[in-house]
């Protein structure tokens, strides 16, 4: 059994989990259940000295990452220390360990060899999210590559890993890269040693690429310096194949037909944002990780929000639209004038219901209407006043006892039979024409006669209708 070493005091070296020339990240162990990983960087340093360069580089770095978890984020690991180890005076960063598969074994058998849409855009968003964080305190990153993207088994959250590379100095950091780093991922300007935050933003480009493609743009044949330097030229100089032709390859025999159809379906908007990624010259990028996640905030929402499929949705086609609306409202306002109109409210601009419509009108037409309507109104009424007065007084108001039926004697009530079975044109109403001038008053018109009549005709016993008149006592009787 060999020997289980320690790193420093109270962290214990738990074995190996990845090599590489830009450090090796060991499996490390507090007194106790706490487990963490450990990134040793390769360039040692001699004396804890602010006189040693590496040391004084190292120490500037790890105060700038120490900002990255003043404020927590569920898409960045947790750094936790740092220091020199007891042999071999390598500096350490100890950070949080994360208990899951990163992207390059997530893209290997027995996996998909490309991810869905909604997990592209789920990595998109978070890891979006991370660089913005890390962008916010003036942290670059520098590594971003599949196997520095861990996917937490236990919050189903993608994490961002390692920041090995912004613990190093330039010249550190341009050695390491020309020799030992991932070139498939790095920025054309990496290769002269140089970090921007536009390098984070190129490094994010190529992951989404091959998360869409199934493979990186320019892929490494061997590690061998040959192929290292045609992808750093390619990098700087060739121009990215087409990923959706990639994917088309490379989608899976097991899915079926419909879902094959619906994951070529890739937003036009994402592809947009990995082009922009993916430009030669950092100023035409993204300036940073904030503008990169607005950016992908925006288009996201935008596409929700929006029935089109191109951006030639603009003010025209609203207009033109909103004039055939008002053309349609003033039909069925012509239309439905003439079944009068229902007032929901009285506000500035009055909603009235036409038919089945709603249209608004203003207040000052509202209320111009509804004086009209009472001024026409009352103009029918003294019109008609003269009349209803007339039918008032015959029906209601007995002011002159010859009009009294009791009153009346046998040869009158014969005499008013006779009348009731002729014609209406030899009906006198002269008062001299009926038994002891109880006739019809002259100012009674025609009209009323023909409601008296009516009343009288629609007795069909006059003897029972007479009989029960003479039996009543009608002169109490008020209205």
């Amino acid at each position: 059994m060999s020997k289980v070493f320690t790193i420093t005091e109270g962290l214990e070296n738990m074995g190996a989990l990845r090599t590489g020339g830009q450090g090796s990240v060991y499996k490390g162990r507090r007194y106790g259940p706490i487990i963490t990983a450990v990134k040793l960087l390769p360039t040692p340093i001699h004396t804890e000295s602010t006189d040693d360069k590496n040391f004084r580089n190292f120490q500037n770095e790890v105060e700038k990452l120490k900002k990255v978890n003043e404020e927590p984020n569920p898409n960045v690991v947790k750094i936790l220390n740092s220091g020199i180890t007891e042999s071999g005076s390598f500096p350490f960063i100890e950070m949080e360990y994360i208990d899951g598969p990163d992207l390059e074994d997530l893209l290997k058998a027995p996996h998909e060899p490309i991810f869905t849409i909604k997990e592209i855009i789920k990595l998109a968003d978070q890891l979006a999210n991370a660089l913005s964080h890390c962008h916010k305190v003036s942290v670059k990153h520098g590594d971003i590559k599949s196997n520095n993207v861990k996917f937490n088994i236990h919050t189903g959250n993608y994490v961002l890993l390692d920041f090995g590379l912004s613990a190093m100095s330039d010249d550190q950091r341009r050695t390491s890269i020309r020799h030992a780093g991932a070139i498939e991922f790095m920025a054309p300007e990496q290769n002269e040693g140089l970090m921007y935050f536009q390098t984070d933003v190129y490094s994010f480009g190529i992951i989404l690429y091959e998360l869409i493609g199934g493979q990186v743009p320019f892929p490494l044949k061997d590690n061998g310096e040959t192929a290292r330097n045609a992808v750093m030229l390619a990098h700087m100089e060739s121009a990215v194949p087409d990923v959706m032709e990639l994917r088309k390859k490379n989608l899976p025999e097991s899915w079926t037909e419909e879902k094959k159809q619906h994951e070529m379906l890739v937003p036009a908007w994402l592809l947009k944002i990995v082009s922009k990624c993916l430009e030669k010259e950092p100023e035409n990028r993204f300036m940073n990780g904030i503008e990169l996640q607005d950016a992908l905030v925006h288009s996201s929402i935008a596409a929700v929000n929006s029935n089109q499929v191109d951006d030639s949705w603009n003010a025209s086609v609203l207009l033109k639209e909103n004039e055939r609306l008002q053309g349609l409202l003033l039909y069925y306002q012509e239309a439905e004038s003439a079944r009068g109109v229902h007032v929901i409210n009285t506000a500035a601009e009055t909603p009235v219901v036409v038919g089945k419509h709603t249209v608004r009108i203003s207040k000052p037409i509202f209320i111009s209407l509804i004086v009209i309507l009472i001024a026409l109104t009352g103009f029918s009424a003294v019109l008609g006043f003269k009349h209803r007065r007339g039918i008032y007084n015959t029906l209601f108001k007995s002011t002159t006892p010859q009009r009294d039926t009791l009153s009346k004697t046998g040869p009158a009530i014969k005499q008013e039979e006779n009348n009731l079975a002729k014609p209406d044109s030899q009906v006198s109403t002269h008062p001299d024409d009926n038994a002891n001038g109880a006739g019809v008053p002259p100012e009674v018109d025609s009209l009323a006669d023909s409601i008296l009549r009516g009343v009288k005709h629609k007795s069909t016993n006059p003897q029972f209708y007479r009989d029960s008149v003479k039996k009543a006592d009608t002169s109490k009787l008020s209205f």
